[in-house]
Parts: C-alpha cells; structure tokens; sequence
C-alpha cells in the first residue's frame, strides 16, 4: 500500500497523547505511588495540555488526507457500520474529555476522577477504532489480525509514557520519573514481543489469491509482460509504494531499532544521569522510529490487485 503521511502523523500523535493521558489518570489512582494528588495538580494540568496539543496536531493532519476538507463531517454519518466514522466521533470526544479533565485539575474541581474514568473510556475507544479501521480489512492479510490492535494500543501507551516522563523531568515532579522510567521501559518491551510476533506473523502469510484467480484464468504459467496501460492510473499510485525491497528492509531495522532498544537504553541512562536533555533525546528517537513503523505498517500491506498491476512502466 502506499503509505498516506498525513495517517501516519495522525495515529503517531494522537497515540501518544492517549498514552500519556492514561498514565496521568493511572497516577491521580495511585497506581505509581503519588504521595499527594492535590500537589500533582499543576503537572497534571500542564500536561494534560501538552496530550491535547499532540491530539490537535494529529486532527490537524488528517485534513492533508481528505480531497476536501470542508466535508469532513460527513465522515460520521456512517458510524453504524464504518470504523473510520467512529473514530471521527471519538476524536473529538475524546479531547472534550481531555479539557474537561484539565481544567477540573487546574480549577481543582472534585471531579476528576470522574472526568478521568469517562475519559478513559472515550480513550480506549479511540484506539479500538482507529486499530479497527485496519485490522477490519479482511483482504489486506498483514492487517487482518488482533495483533493490530494490541499494537496500536501498546505502542500509543509506550510513547505516552515515555513523554510522561520527560514531563516530569522537566516539571520537577522527582518522584515519578522513576516509576513512569520504570512503566515505559515495561510497555515498550511489551510493545516490542508483540510487533515482532506480527512481524513473523506477516513474514509467513500466504496469499488466498495468485495469479491465475486474479484474472480467471487456470494455465499454469502465466507472466505479465506489461502494465496494460500508457501511463499510470489509480491503482497504481494508490496501491504500490514504489520502494525497493531493500528499502522496506531498512526502514523495519531502523523502526526495530529506534523504538524499542534504543529508548530502553536511554531510559536508563536518563534516569540514572538525571538529565531532562537525555529523556527528550530518548522520545524524540523512539518518535521517530514510530513514523517509521507506522510507514511500514502500511508499505508491508500486500493489495490483492497488486497481482494484476505488477508491471509499471
């Protein structure tokens, strides 16, 4: 498939906003041993508006994908069968939830633990459905598992947590870059067993269609001599990405390398250094190894219309 950049900076922004709002809201219960939750009122505030920027920048970017944007909003008429249609619902609820469970914090409203729980729910509902408008796709093999979900969700929580950390480095709040250090370096372990198993997964897929059912024809040898066109045409600018074999190669090596080791080394280093110039470096790289997962996320997706189209002149 080709990769659609605007996709790409929407679900990497928006996932790591989501993760970083579950951690804030794992914190204000206690999970990570906070001593007081109403000292913790300004980080969380402050942050929970950072995971608001992130979201906004994502939303930002989906308009880049759309052929016109001032329809966008028909996009959620479909939401009883469409996957995408939910998403665009639970987008923007999702950062009402998020402003709500800011300003209770920064107002000090005794609310927010309710806040916290409905946002939460609009939270895990967002990465389900923007995960689901992959994995529902029957015919793109590679895609066509729960695997896609859990990744999703696990690599959203890992960066989200990461970036906690760094806001707490930078904020002051001492006693969580520890715990939040500790929590990211589990998530992005966890992250790394399960996007490798799909890896392997998707490495030994076979394909349902072969040359012979895409164009009803039963001979045993059949080879393509041509595209069958002048020039090219939808199908081959939407469907092929056009990069070598080589290069998939690279980029999963890179991806595999900026995600998940690399930021587990410096996590450890920049808890143990006390350096927020080292935890901002750890996200900036585990970031940017996440654009490159997700791109080949969607390069590795095999069309089934590419055994027709495998010639382009």
């Amino acid at each position: 498939m080709q990769p659609a950049y605007s996709v790409i900076f929407l679900t990497t922004l928006i996932g790591a906003a989501q993760g970083l709002f579950l951690t804030l809201y794992a914190t204000e219960l206690g999970v990570f041993g906070a001593t007081s939750v109403a000292e913790l009122r300004p980080f969380v505030a402050y942050s929970t508006l950072v995971a608001l920027f992130f979201t906004g920048l994502g939303l930002l970017a989906s308009f880049f994908h759309l052929g016109h944007p001032e329809r966008a909003w028909r996009a959620a008429t479909m939401w009883r069968t469409s996957w995408l249609s939910r998403e665009v619902i639970a987008l923007p609820m999702f950062m009402g939830g998020l402003c709500v469970y800011g300003a209770a914090h920064w107002m000090g409203w005794g609310v927010t633990s309710w806040v916290g729980g409905i946002t939460t729910v609009l939270c895990l509902g967002l990465f389900v459905a923007t995960a689901m408008i992959y994995a529902s796709v029957k015919f793109l093999q590679e895609w066509a598992s729960p695997l896609t979900v859990v990744n999703y969700i696990l690599l959203g929580c890992a960066s989200g947590l990461t970036l906690a950390t760094l806001l707490a480095a930078l904020m002051g709040v001492n006693e969580l870059v520890v715990p939040y250090a500790m929590a990211a370096a589990g998530m992005t372990a966890l992250a790394w067993v399960t996007r490798s198993a799909s890896l392997l997964r998707n490495a030994r897929i076979r394909p349902k269609s072969n040359l012979q059912s895409a164009i009803g024809i039963k001979h045993p040898r059949i080879v393509q001599k041509a595209q069958g066109f002048m020039g090219g045409s939808f199908n081959t600018r939407e469907f092929f990405h056009g990069r070598t074999a080589q290069m998939l190669r690279s980029v999963k090596w890179a991806f595999l390398l900026m995600v998940f080791p690399l930021p587990l080394l410096g996590l450890a280093l920049g808890v143990n250094t006390a350096s927020s110039a080292v935890l901002f470096l750890v996200f900036a790289i585990q970031y940017v190894g996440l654009l490159a997962e997700r791109w080949f996320f969607f390069a590795q997706a095999n069309h089934p219309q590419n055994l027709y189209y495998q010639t382009i002149s």
